[in-house]
C-alpha cells in the first residue's frame, strides 16, 4: 500500500493555518484559537477533491527567530514545521491578508525555497475580496506568483485553492485505504512521557517533547510499520481531571483524546511509575473500557523507579490490579521511554492484544465449555426459578462479543455475568480485550425447532 501525496500547511504563527486545515478536511481536528503558538505538532488527515486523496499536514507557525531564544518549545516547533514541509509533496504558504505583509513572511519564504517544493500562496482572512485585493499585491514579492484569497472561518476561495493544489501534485501512485492498520492510541496524564515513547517507538523526533505538562495538545496520527503490520499511532492531550478549569485550548484538547480513544483499536495507557496509578488514571481506563478497546498498561520512567525503589515489577503490578480490578485482564508492563530500556518487549505485546481481539472461538468448542461450566457451577435460582443457558455464540469479534439465548435474561445476576467472563478468560486467550456479553431470551421449543 503506498503512501497518499502530502501537503503541508505552513506559515508565521496566527495566520489561520488551523482555521483552513480545518475547513480543508470538512471537520473540526485541529485546536483554533486566537492565541499564538496553539498548534505545535503536525497533525495529519486526508483530503478529497475532485477524485485525489491526498494527506493534509498542519504545523506549528514558523518563527525564524526561535533559535534565538530560549523557548525550547518554539525551536522544537519550528524544527516540526520545518520537517513537514521537507517532506511534503507540495505545500501551502498561509499568509494574512487582513494585516499585510509582515517581515516573517519573508522569513518564511525564505524556508520555504530551500525546500524546493511546488509552493502555493494563500492570504487568509480575505472575507471582503474587494477590500482585500488591495494588499494581495503586497505579497508578490515573496515569489510564489499570485496569492489564492481565501476566508477560512466562511469557506470562501477554497476551491480555487484546492484546484491550485491538486496541479502541483505528483501523479497518483495507488490507492489509499486503511484497512489492514491497527489504530494505537497512547493516553494519559499531562507529562507522563507519550510523545517521548511516540518519538522512542519511530526512532526519529515526530512530536514536540517538553518537560513543561500540556504541550501535546492536538491527536496526532502517525505511521508506522512493524514488521509486517501497518500500525496507526495516535498522540493525544495528556488529560487533566477536570479540563475546563484550565481554558478552552486544554478542554478541547481532553475532547481530541476521548476522541482519539473512540477511534482507536488498542489504547496504551501510559503512567509514571515514580508516581503509580492515580485517579485519573483509573478513569482513563474506564473510558477506555467503556469504548470497548483493547488495553494495555504502560509504566514509564522505569529506570527511575528501579533507582528508588525496593518493588519488583511482579508486585507493583499486583498493586495495580487492586487499583484496576475491572482492568485485570489488561498486561501491564514498564519501560523508559528516554533510555530505550525494554522498548522492544512492547510492540510485540500490543499485536498479542491485536490478535485477541480478532479472535473467533468455535461454536462447537464454545457450547462444551459454557456447558461444562454451568453444569459444575449452576446459576442460584431467584424466586424459584433457575436460570439456563441452552445456547452460546460468537457473532463478531473486535471486540469479541458473546450472546447467550437463555430462558429469561431477567435471571442472570451481575455475578454470574463475572463468573461466565472469567471461564471464558480461563478457555481463551482473551488478554487485553473487553468481552461483551449479551444474554437473549429464546425458548427451548424454538432451538429444537431449528
Amino acid at each position: 500500500m503506498l503512501r497518499p501525496a502530502t501537503v503541508a500547511i505552513v506559515g508565521r504563527p496566527n495566520v489561520g493555518k488551523s482555521a483552513l486545515f480545518n475547513r480543508l478536511i470538512g471537520r473540526r481536528l485541529a485546536i483554533v484559537e486566537d492565541t499564538p503558538g496553539v498548534t505545535r505538532d503536525r497533525l495529519y488527515a486526508l483530503c478529497e477533491w475532485r477524485g485525489r486523496t491526498f494527506s493534509l499536514v498542519d504545523t506549528a507557525g514558523i518563527d525564524p527567530d526561535a533559535d534565538k531564544g530560549a523557548d525550547h518549545i518554539a525551536t522544537s516547533t519550528r524544527r516540526q514545521a520545518e520537517a513537514a514541509a521537507q517532506e511534503a509533496d507540495a505545500t501551502i504558504f498561509v499568509v494574512d491578508a487582513a494585516s499585510g505583509r509582515n517581515p516573517l513572511d519573508d522569513d518564511v519564504a525564505r524556508i520555504l525555497r530551500k525546500t524546493r517544493r511546488p509552493v502555493v500562496l494563500v492570504a487568509n482572512k480575505a472575507e471582503s475580496p474587494s477590500a482585500a485585493g488591495s494588499v494581495l499585491g503586497e505579497f508578490a514579492p515573496l515569489g510564489f506568483g499570485e496569492p489564492v484569497a481565501v476566508s477560512a472561518i466562511h469557506g470562501e476561495g477554497t476551491g480555487d485553492l484546492l484546484d491550485r493544489v491538486v496541479e502541483h501534485l505528483p501523479p497518483a501512485s495507488g490507492v489509499t485505504e486503511t484497512e489492514g492498520e491497527l489504530a494505537l492510541a497512547l493516553v494519559g496524564r499531562p507529562n507522563v512521557g507519550k510523545s517521548s515513547l511516540l518519538n522512542a517507538m519511530l526512532g526519529e523526533e515526530r512530536a514536540v517533547v517538553s518537560d513543561v505538562p500540556g504541550t501535546t495538545r492536538d491527536a496526532i496520527d502517525t505511521i508506522l510499520q512493524f514488521h509486517e503490520h501497518r500500525i496507526r499511532l495516535i498522540d493525544t492531550a495528556g488529560m487533566r481531571r477536570k479540563p475546563q478549569q484550565h481554558g478552552a485550548i486544554e478542554y478541547y484538547a481532553a475532547l481530541r483524546s476521548l476522541s482519539a480513544i473512540a477511534r482507536c483499536d488498542i489504547a496504551i495507557l501510559l503512567f509514571d511509575a515514580l508516581q503509580g496509578m492515580l485517579a485519573q488514571e483509573r478513569r482513563l481506563a474506564g473510558m477506555i473500557l467503556e469504548e470497548r478497546k483493547g488495553l494495555v498498561i504502560v509504566g514509564n520512567k522505569w529506570d527511575l523507579a528501579r533507582e528508588q525503589g525496593e518493588y519488583s515489577q511482579g508486585e507493583l503490578i499486583g498493586v495495580i490490579y487492586e487499583q484496576v480490578p475491572f482492568a485485570r485482564f489488561a498486561p501491564v508492563t514498564f519501560l523508559s521511554a528516554k533510555t530505550g530500556r525494554r522498548l522492544g518487549s512492547l510492540m510485540p505485546l500490543v499485536m498479542r492484544v491485536a490478535a485477541n481481539l480478532d479472535r473467533r472461538i468455535p461454536t462447537a468448542r464454545l457450547n462444551a465449555v459454557i456447558r461444562d461450566a454451568t453444569l459444575a457451577h449452576p446459576a442460584p435460582a431467584i424466586g424459584g426459578k433457575p436460570f439456563k443457558i441452552y445456547y452460546s455464540s460468537q457473532p463478531a469479534a473486535h471486540p469479541p462479543l458473546f450472546i447467550f439465548h437463555c430462558n429469561d435474561p431477567e435471571l442472570v445476576q451481575t455475578s454470574y455475568k463475572r463468573f461466565l467472563e472469567n471461564v471464558l478468560r480461563e478457555h481463551f486467550d482473551f488478554e487485553g480485550v473487553p468481552l461483551t456479553l449479551e444474554f437473549r431470551e429464546r425458548s427451548r421449543v424454538e432451538l429444537d425447532a431449528e
